[in-house]
């Protein structure tokens, strides 16, 4: 299975969330809690355990169409989210 059909998973033990206090969307786990800038934010929204790589990098390229290809951009944040254990692939 390519990169991009792979479908990212939030992990059960972070809840994401915008807090007021902080102003910005954060991760919140057991332990404490993850600021999340703009961008990570927005490709954290879209990931549901159901939608491809690919298919989050096309919502957000229809959403963002200034920003252009954003493949290796989500990539890119998919890779440190998966090594903090935010996300994860498979069952």
């Amino acid at each position: 299975m390519s990169e991009q059909a792979m479908i990212p998973k939030l992990n059960s033990m972070f809840r994401f969330q915008y807090e007021k206090a902080q102003g910005c969307h954060v991760l919140l786990f057991p332990e404490g809690m993850v600021k999340l800038n703009d961008s990570a934010s927005e490709i954290i929204k879209l990931i549901d355990g159901n939608s491809s790589v690919e298919q989050i990098v096309n919502l957000l390229a229809a959403q963002f169409p200034e920003a252009g290809d954003l493949t290796d951009d989500v990539a890119e944040f998919l890779i440190t989210a998966v090594e903090k254990k935010w996300v994860y692939y498979g069952d």
